[in-house]
């Protein structure tokens, strides 16, 4: 622990993976941890934050749970008044919550595409929406979005994935409106370009996938959540007090390709 976020409240949407090893929102609310920073664990289990929380107070740090769906409005009104009853303040966002669904056009479903839209921007909205008047009356804060190499700046088309690469493409837009908006009240809106991590929400692929996958990559490596972590904590830390409305892609080099690989 070197105390990068020492005396920050964070808020960790969908912090706890829904399969077995670390996801990129439990990475970052244990590297917030470590860090210093007193951590909102915001999940639709609660069972699974309580067990992240266990680990992190295990560890030495402060954490607290928060059990509801982001996607609602009273419940991410509620998760940020939360979050200041409990500790006081509240510093740092980072929107972690999404899913996928497969399909073209042609053969997404309505209620995916509805799904997926409201899980990756509607959560975002509101949390951001919520989250931001406590920052305000904090002095400033560090909102972080969590997109995806599958809408990234519009460089790459994804596949097979119309639903998931809009509403990751969306959240870039977000980012600089957010960044835009509040750069004069000392909020920061910046957003992470997550690569082809192993990660539980992945790890069904089986071996032959992620074998593929980290050939796809320029490094030839597979990333991991840690990897998005350590991004993280750069972002909500004052070591970047003067960055807001950057897409930070960590993917070892594919964003630098314009392209998907053959």
């Amino acid at each position: 622990m070197t105390d990068r976020l020492k005396g920050k409240v964070a808020v960790v949407t969908g912090a706890a993976p829904r399969g077995e090893g670390v996801g990129n929102g439990m990475a970052t609310a244990l590297l917030f941890a470590r860090e210093g920073a007193r951590v909102v664990l915001v999940n639709r289990s609660a069972e699974r934050a309580e067990k992240l929380r266990k680990q992190i107070v295990a560890e030495g740090g402060e954490a607290a749970v928060f059990a509801g769906d982001m996607a609602k409005a009273d419940a991410a009104e509620a998760m940020a008044a939360f979050a200041v009853k409990t500790y006081g303040r509240l510093d740092i966002l980072h929107n972690n919550v999404g899913i996928g669904a497969p399909g073209t056009p042609e053969a997404v479903t309505l209620a995916d595409w509805n799904k997926v839209l409201e899980a990756n921007l509607t959560t975002t909205m509101l949390c951001t929406k919520y989250c931001l008047p406590r920052m305000k009356e904090g002095g400033g804060g560090s909102i972080i979005m969590v997109s995806s190499i599958a809408g990234a700046l519009g460089l790459i088309g994804s596949p097979g994935a119309v639903a998931y690469a809009t509403a990751k493409a969306g959240l870039h837009g977000f980012t600089l409106s957010v960044a835009a908006d509040y750069a004069t009240q000392n909020i920061r809106a910046n957003c992470i370009i997550v690569g082809s991590v192993h990660t539980p929400m992945v790890a069904h692929l089986g071996a032959e996938a992620r074998e593929r996958r980290k050939n796809m990559v320029p490094m030839k490596a597979e990333g991991t959540a840690w990897d998005i972590a350590h991004g993280a904590v750069y972002l909500a830390s004052d070591e970047s007090r003067w960055v807001t409305g950057v897409m930070l892609p960590i993917d070892g080099g594919l964003v630098a390709l314009r392209q998907w690989p053959r």
